[in-house]
């Protein structure tokens, strides 16, 4: 007996440490951002701040490394063309080519500049500088509003593309028209088709409005996710134990800027990128004859 009520008397206070411990363990990023000051009506947050910061320096670095364009690129010009090229060939056959050019602009700037947000995480002193005990820097996109706010420019961009390269008509063929070929398949059950495709066009109306909100959730999930791994190590082990998950958020860090980009090249390329003009030609005719 006297060992039973030792063990559970050692249990007891193991449960009653291991908060205590979690807590230092584990202090991470608030859910909330804090706010610092105001301007007039408007809250200025630490993430706001941070995101502001970033991209005045991807501005500086990025006009810095380009200067004058040389026909001998210099060194900070060769790796901003390298990364131009890249997206551009990336996103060219997802989007098509007739607006590849186009989206381009959008599509570089997301993925840079939530690459390098994602990866602000990584720099010393964010998340622990504190200034009248609120956290000074904060990860832009360990922030819901700013995932938001990168998706809803996303998808009234979206908008704007399959509005003006593709047109009223495409958009709502794509979405609700018949697919199907009449001379492939008995009248009745060609005309039947039409309430099937409608069918399905409400359910891809319902998806498209909640691309905004699985964007926005899934970029702040794991950059939020990946802060406060990296503060519940630095908690237990400030030195060695945190070095294999910075390479870790490294790679998530990029991963999820792709993964955004091309999630949104995808969305404009659905509606956009129907092959050759002659193709696009006749889908358009065909969609016409069968309104």
């Amino acid at each position: 007996m006297s060992r039973i009520k030792k063990t559970l008397s050692f249990l007891a206070a193991s449960a009653t440490a291991l908060p205590a411990f979690a807590g230092e363990a584990a202090h991470g990023v608030s859910p909330a951002s804090e706010l610092l000051f105001m301007v007039g009506p408007l809250p200025v947050t630490n993430s706001m701040v941070t995101s502001w910061v970033i991209a005045a320096l991807l501005i500086i670095v990025i006009r810095v490394a380009i200067k004058k364009p040389q026909l001998v690129p210099t060194r900070g010009q060769a790796m901003v063309e390298s990364l131009v090229e890249g997206v551009l060939d990336l996103i060219s056959p997802i989007v098509g080519s007739k607006v590849a050019k186009h989206t381009f602009p959008l599509l570089i700037a997301l993925f840079t500049y939530i690459l390098i947000q994602n990866w602000s995480g990584l720099l010393p002193g964010v998340g622990t500088v504190f200034y009248q005990g609120k956290e000074v820097i904060r990860p832009g996109n360990a922030d819901m509003n700013g995932t938001i706010a990168l998706a809803l420019v996303s998808f009234v961009a979206w908008l704007y593309f399959i509005m003006r390269y593709a047109g009223p008509k495409l958009v709502l063929f794509d979405i609700f028209g018949n697919k199907a070929d009449k001379k492939e398949i008995p009248t009745v059950i060609y005309y039947f088709l039409f309430v099937i495709f409608f069918a399905v066009g409400l359910i891809e109306v319902v998806s498209i409005i909640f691309r905004p909100v699985s964007l926005s959730f899934r970029l702040f999930g794991n950059v939020f996710g990946g802060e406060n791994l990296l503060h519940a190590m630095s908690g237990m082990c400030k030195w060695g134990l945190p070095i294999p998950f910075y390479f870790l958020e490294l790679l998530i860090g990029f991963v999820q800027a792709l993964v955004f980009t091309l999630l949104v090249s995808v969305y404009i390329g659905l509606i956009c990128n129907h092959g050759d003009d002659h193709h696009d030609d006749e889908h358009a005719k065909g969609g016409s004859s069968h309104h």
